[in-house]
């Protein structure tokens, strides 16, 4: 994964694309009970701490790791298989015929049989006999379907992140400026307003304030 990351530019030039994702859950619709006071001289913002409750969101974000942009997002009212599917079909249908590789955690919806049979059938593995869900063959269970799902020879890929280690994936840094920048201090009074908000930040952040991040982590173990 970190040969991935420092690889970045290198990939970009060889038209592959390479996609940190990760889902961010339960985005919460929070209305303001009362509009903030603006900022005066010598005092700071001052905004209302109580709120009303809209609902939730869950937002599928892919940072592309050679521009630091955000491209193809999914808002969603869930977060299932079939969500995950149709996020990745919507993002590889940007470039049909390109090579993706995407950076995910170990999720089970991260290595779905549908998952694998979509990769399949995108790579034209017209032969390849999958075998049977939960009982032989690359369908058997979640380590043979990863198996198959990082392939290095296949047009989509996907490079797993160690167990207990999110840390490690850039979308999560994307997250925090998302957070910080706009829901920690924002009101919304419906979850469509939440939803336009976001999608009005991304536009904003990748024509303003996308840059790719500086990875420096190689993957060497620490030294005692």
């Amino acid at each position: 994964m970190c040969e991935c990351y420092l690889a970045a530019p290198a990939l970009q030039k060889q038209g592959v694309h390479l996609i940190s994702l990760d889902e961010m859950t339960n985005i919460q619709a929070l209305e303001r009970a009362a509009p903030s006071k603006p900022v005066k001289v010598d005092q700071v913002i001052k905004r209302e701490f109580e709120y009303i409750r809209h609902g939730t969101i869950s937002l599928i974000a892919n940072l592309e790791v050679a521009t630091g942009k955000v491209l193809s997002p999914s808002l969603l009212a869930t977060r299932t298989e079939a969500d995950f599917l149709a996020h990745i079909k919507q993002t590889t249908a940007t470039d049909p015929k390109g090579y993706w590789i995407f950076i995910a955690d170990q999720l089970n919806i991260h290595q779905s049989a549908s998952l694998v049979e979509f990769v399949k059938e995108q790579c034209q593995l017209k032969e390849l006999d999958l075998g049977e869900k939960g009982k032989h063959g690359i369908l058997a269970g979640l380590q043979t379907r990863r198996a198959f799902l990082e392939d290095k020879s296949q047009r989509i890929r996907f490079v797993y992140l160690p167990k207990h280690c999110s840390w490690l994936n850039q979308i999560e840094i994307w997250f925090s400026i998302l957070s910080r920048k706009l829901l920690k201090s924002g009101s919304f009074s419906s979850i469509a307003e939440l939803s336009s908000r976001i999608l009005a930040f991304i536009a904003y952040f990748n024509r303003v304030l996308a840059k790719p991040f500086k990875w420096t982590f190689s993957g060497r173990p620490l030294q005692a």
